[in-house]
């Protein structure tokens, strides 16, 4: 089975991944990207999270990106289709711009006035979706709202589905029905050249955190169906898109 690299959310951490990394096999491993949990403090670029991505690829890997994540996922899927073996996007069909950056910025703004800077409702937010060992595995990594307006300006112009249709490789796209992220997620099937799309009933945004073991299965299904490649060996062509 191919290598499984994870890619959290935004103000999460690589800790956001405990459930599924238990049942990946000894391979799988997660990123923190710059500004979220052992790399709080630096500034986050798109590069420097792409960047990051990569570093954590020893071989080419089934890459897999939640919320943020999934968007810093099909960005170095693009910039580097040698070391990406396959995709799994969770919770990240939503085309970036003004409606999304908006509400985040506002966020931002709110949650700075606080005293603790929204880290009391980061950690309530939590535990009331996540199981209680994971929100604490969550909350233990550091919540850092204050790479909000870095993330937003570094994604005002990333125009997410042209870098997704020039990945060649296999993109598995799931989404929580309830998902307010799933808006745009035809268009995102459209853009794979070799693309499926899964519909996970009663799941929200933390699908893969709140649901933990029937993500992993879907993640594992995906892994078990590419085959072992070295970086010099062509991304291949793909099979025709399938939903």
């Amino acid at each position: 089975m191919v290598p499984i690299v994870f890619v959290h959310g935004i103000r999460l951490s690589g800790a956001a991944w405990a459930g599924p990394l238990e049942h990946s096999g000894p391979s799988a491993r997660a990123v923190d990207l710059p500004g979220h949990g052992t790399r709080r403090g630096e500034r986050f670029t798109l590069t420097g999270a792409v960047d990051a991505v990569v570093e954590g690829i020893e071989e080419p890997a089934l890459v897999v990106g939640h919320s943020l994540g999934g968007y810093v996922a099909i960005a170095a899927a693009a910039r580097h289709p040698d070391r990406v073996a396959g995709l799994v996007i969770a919770d990240s069909t939503y085309l970036p711009g003004r409606t999304l950056e908006a509400p985040f910025r506002i966020a931002h703004r709110l949650l700075m006035r606080l005293p603790d800077r929204g880290e009391g409702l980061g950690r309530r937010q939590f535990r009331s979706v996540l199981p209680p060992k994971l929100a604490e595995a969550v909350i233990g990594g550091g919540i850092a709202t204050e790479v909000i307006p870095d993330v937003a300006k570094a994604f005002a112009d990333f125009d997410v589905l042209a870098e997704l249709g020039t990945y060649p490789g296999p993109t598995w796209l799931i989404n929580g029905s309830r998902d307010h992220f799933r808006r745009h997620e035809r268009r995102f099937l459209d853009a794979c050249a070799d693309g499926r799309l899964i519909i996970v009933p009663k799941a929200g945004h933390y699908l893969p955190m709140a649901r933990g073991e029937e993500f992993s299965r879907l993640v594992l299904d995906a892994a078990r169906g590419l085959p072992r490649r070295t970086s010099a060996t062509s991304a291949g062509h793909g099979s025709s898109p399938t939903c």
